[in-house]
């Protein structure tokens, strides 16, 4: 229950140790904000080339997403707060070594290139424990809306992020912007010390054969046999696939096409347009934090994410920047009301003990796609246009999520009646 007063979807600010973490994670994401805008200027503007800055981004993200699965078993293994505070310690000393790279002097694949490496094998390891961690410091009651709060706490700051890296990039030069980027992560590090000696709250509505196993000492199902047995777990990957199909090349490709090509919108009205989306992402987080228990959770973020779908066929035949600005902002509220609608229903399904494995197995179907739907909606763009990219994303979007309710597995998930089956037969083979 919420505190008499209090918005339901600010109860979770009642634990200090979520508290605690949200300070940190909104303070690194204000300095990652800064870092994207001072990164490409500090590589372009003395003659570093996009090849160097290309090099540096794979340097960058393939790490990334080689480190997923260890991040996700990590955070199993040890605490999720530990994985963090380990990584973010680490990111806080390579991003100062580039800031005194970058006082310095010119950019040099020698050095940016290790540092990259270094970012981005960390946030691969980071990423799966961020999404586990919160349910051990939050009640059940309140797992949805902390959720909300920290989606919305990190699209705030990725809103405000730019204009301040873009200032400090101003005032003097990229290493102000990649100070206050290690500064950050110096901040979220000394948040998650405090909570590492904290015991986690129960899981937040973990199966009882799971907890029965856990206090039974014997070691749980893999996840070999929950990919065999839990066909909700698979109806979930589906749907993730078709989703980061679209989403991709949607943001990559086939929105700046569109505002590029037949908008001829300004640079502002570009960014105005991504504005607009993330403006729409923040009501729609707000909104689910404040929505409480919901009954039906996959069936409530199916219809958001339909409802998404269809505003993406419409928004390439609107015609003006005003329009699809608007467009974009519908389709940010469904997208982020959905989104954590089903998150928080996959920590509370999920068994405790392999949150982080599960949840690094979804984002590497997330981050495998990414290249198939950038690769894809350059190709129908430049053979189509970019309108046969949006039809295209909102197509696969509403099949995957139409065909995921026609599994009994789906509709349950989330609700009274879901329960990991082969958790059940295993506790009760015991």
């Amino acid at each position: 229950m919420s505190r008499p007063g209090l918005p339901r979807a600010l109860s979770p600010l009642r634990h200090r140790p979520f508290r605690l973490l949200v300070t940190g994670q909104v303070a690194s994401s204000l300095g990652d904000a800064c870092y994207a805008v001072a990164l490409p200027w500090y590589v372009l503007a003395v003659h570093g080339g996009t090849i160097l800055l290309a090099a540096v981004l794979a340097a960058y993200g393939i790490p990334r997403t080689v480190a997923i699965p260890a991040g996700g078993y990590l955070s199993d293994r040890w605490r999720p707060q530990a994985v963090m505070l380990a990584t973010d310690a680490l990111r806080a000393l390579a991003v100062a070594a580039l800031a005194l790279a970058a006082a310095a002097g010119p950019p040099r694949a020698a050095e940016l290139v290790p540092i990259a490496i270094t970012l981005g094998a960390g946030e691969g390891l980071f990423l799966p424990a961020s999404f586990s961690v919160i349910p051990g410091l939050l009640p059940g009651e309140d797992l949805q809306a902390g959720n909300a709060l920290a989606s919305g706490g990190t699209q705030l700051a990725t809103l405000a992020g730019p204009a301040v890296g873009g200032i400090l990039v101003a005032l003097g030069s990229p290493a102000l912007a990649f100070g206050l980027d290690a500064m950050s992560f110096a901040i979220s590090a000394a948040t998650l010390a405090m909570l590492s000696g904290r015991p986690a709250l129960r899981p937040a509505s973990a199966p009882s054969a799971a907890e029965r196993l856990d206090d039974a000492g014997q070691r749980g199902p893999g996840l070999g046999m929950l990919l065999k047995t839990e066909r909700v777990l698979l109806v979930i990957m589906i749907v993730n696939v078709a989703a980061n199909l679209g989403s991709g090349g949607l943001d990559g490709v086939a929105i700046p096409s569109l505002a590029h090509g037949p908008l001829h919108a300004s640079a502002a009205g570009y960014g105005a347009i991504l504005a607009a989306f993330g403006g729409g992402a923040l009501i729609g987080t707000i909104a689910a934090g404040q929505a409480g228990r919901i009954q039906r959770p996959a069936v409530l973020g199916s219809a958001a994410f339909l409802a998404e779908a269809a505003f993406i066929a419409g928004t390439p035949f609107l015609g003006t920047v005003a329009a699809v600005a608007a467009a974009l902002a519908l389709i940010g509220v469904c997208n982020g009301f959905g989104n954590v609608v089903t998150i928080t229903a996959f920590q509370q399904w999920a068994p405790q003990h392999m949150l982080g494995r599960l949840v690094s197995l979804l984002m590497l179907t997330s981050f495998g796609v990414y290249p198939v739907s950038v690769a894809l909606a350059a190709v129908a763009g430049r053979d189509l246009g970019p309108a046969s990219f949006f039809l295209f994303a909102a197509g696969v979007l509403a099949i995957a999520v139409l065909g995921g309710l026609t599994q009994r597995a789906w509709r349950d998930f989330g609700s009274d009646k879901d329960a990991p089956t082969s958790l059940s037969l295993v506790a009760d083979a015991a």
